[in-house]
């Protein structure tokens, strides 16, 4: 099982997101921006972007006015005034455009009805509103959906259009005097198309890739999530084999040592024999109830030497359960005969730890080591083990080094877990995380209890 890289910040916490980029950092700080001044739900970011799109398209229009004026085709007053109200109230509908799209879409249409039928027939004007909306309803439609609602707004609009370009309708005054309604219509027609139709159908695309891009974040989560459960049940299967392995061990010793103080007991005191006859019953069945249950978690061909117990279980040749603080000496001189530059040092007592604590403390050791002999290649290992009046303390550090070839990819990120769910077990602190220097610590402390 192996981690994230130790040799640095990049990890299973500092890998860069597939699917973060510029764009989507920038909107997340104006998002962040947004809700520091107040401006949290929808509604109220809609109405400020209504009120934005008000001042930009009322500028838009203003130009028109000058520009008619100046071709000598000034607009009246009262239509002026009314076009200007007619803009603004179209741009402020976007403050609906998210809670109901399809309202919002009616009210920008309705609105560019009246645009219509005050200007002369061969004029088009179009504000932001009709951008944004179509956008926005691009994205919550589905295209079968979509394109029907831009061919009625179509249809609409152009027969408007043709209808607004006839008698008594037709302006007192115009620039160029439109005598084809037909015209007028088809050139309204061309006019949404281009406005509602493109924004509406670039919308759905985006609305299409982004439902893509969450789906396959989900899918990369739960993936993840299977490997870190995955991960989980394989160290507590592991877990499982060695709490057997050391109950085994000593439930051994306590067999042997009732049967042998059952002999003696049978010379001097015959009372005392039924007792520690029991005792060593209860401790044989407990011992055979074990491998029953958890012998079969063991994988197959797991003990090499291939030696057998008395309940026909694989065993260790040198009788130990499991390795402990005792050969972290034989840990660090495999690593060294690597051709890896490893240390250790032992400070304090070396007081006996309980048995759980003990093979806690040996497979963190032998994680963190594998763990820079994969991510550090050719770095400085310091492995320091301290024994405290209060704590014990095993801490494995490794300067920056090389990724070594044929380190897995795909298991980045476990080995922390199986250390976290081992501290756990006995209570201990496991710290990790990058150095100074750019290198890698694993801490892991136990309070003497």
């Amino acid at each position: 099982m192996r981690r994230e890289n130790p040799a640095g910040p990049e990890g299973a916490e500092g890998e860069r997101n597939p699917f973060a980029g510029p764009v989507p950092r920038l909107l997340e700080r104006f998002d962040a921006g947004l809700t520091r001044v107040g401006l949290r739900g929808p509604f109220s970011r809609d109405l400020l972007l209504g009120v934005f799109v008000a001042l930009v398209s009322a500028s838009l229009f203003y130009s028109v006015v000058v520009l008619a004026r100046a071709e000598g085709t000034p607009l009246a007053p009262t239509e002026a005034a009314v076009l200007a109200a007619l803009v603004v109230a179209q741009s402020m509908a976007l403050c609906v455009r998210r809670r109901n799209p399809l309202l919002c879409l009616s009210l920008v249409v309705a609105a560019q009805v009246g645009i219509i039928a005050l200007l002369p027939a061969d004029t088009a004007f179009q504000s932001l509103a009709s951008f944004f909306v179509a956008y926005t309803c691009g994205t919550v439609l589905t295209l079968r959906r979509l394109t029907w609602v831009l061919v009625a707004v179509a249809l609409v609009l152009g027969a408007f259009g043709a209808v607004f370009a006839l008698p008594p309708f037709v302006p007192s005054a115009p620039p160029v005097p439109v005598t084809d309604p037909l015209m007028a219509g088809i050139g309204q027609v061309m006019s949404a198309a281009l406005t509602f139709g493109v924004l509406g159908f670039v919308g759905n695309d985006v609305a299409v890739r982004r439902r893509f891009a969450q789906r396959e974040r989900a899918r990369a989560i739960e993936e993840e999530r299977e490997r870190t459960r995955g991960a989980v049940r394989a160290e507590r299967t592991r877990m499982a084999r060695e709490l057997h392995d050391i109950a085994a061990h000593h439930l051994s010793g306590m067999v042997v040592q009732a049967g042998a103080a059952e002999k003696l007991a049978g010379r001097d005191a015959p009372a005392v024999a039924p007792t520690i006859e029991w005792i060593r019953l209860q401790g044989k069945e407990t011992l055979e109830n074990l491998r029953m249950v958890v012998g079969a978690l063991r994988e197959p061909g797991e003990y090499p030497d291939g030696s057998r117990g008395a309940s026909g279980e694989e065993s260790r040749a040198d009788g130990a359960p499991v390795p402990g603080l005792e050969v972290l000496d034989r840990l660090v001189a495999g690593e060294r005969a690597l051709g890896r530059e490893v240390t250790l040092e032992r400070t304090g007592g070396g007081q006996p730890l309980p048995p759980v604590a003990d093979v806690m403390f040996y497979r963190v050791a032998q994680e963190a080591l594998a763990n820079a002999r994969d991510h550090a290649w050719g770095a400085r290992v310091r492995v320091r083990l301290d024994y405290g009046e209060s704590e014990v303390v095993l801490r494995v550090d490794n300067d920056p080094g090389a990724e070594r070839e044929g380190a897995s990819e795909a298991s980045r990120g476990l080995g922390l877990i199986g250390m976290r769910e081992r501290a756990d077990l006995v209570g201990a602190v496991l710290e990790t995380g990058p150095t100074d220097s750019g290198g890698w610590s694993v801490r892991l402390t136990l309070p003497l209890r």
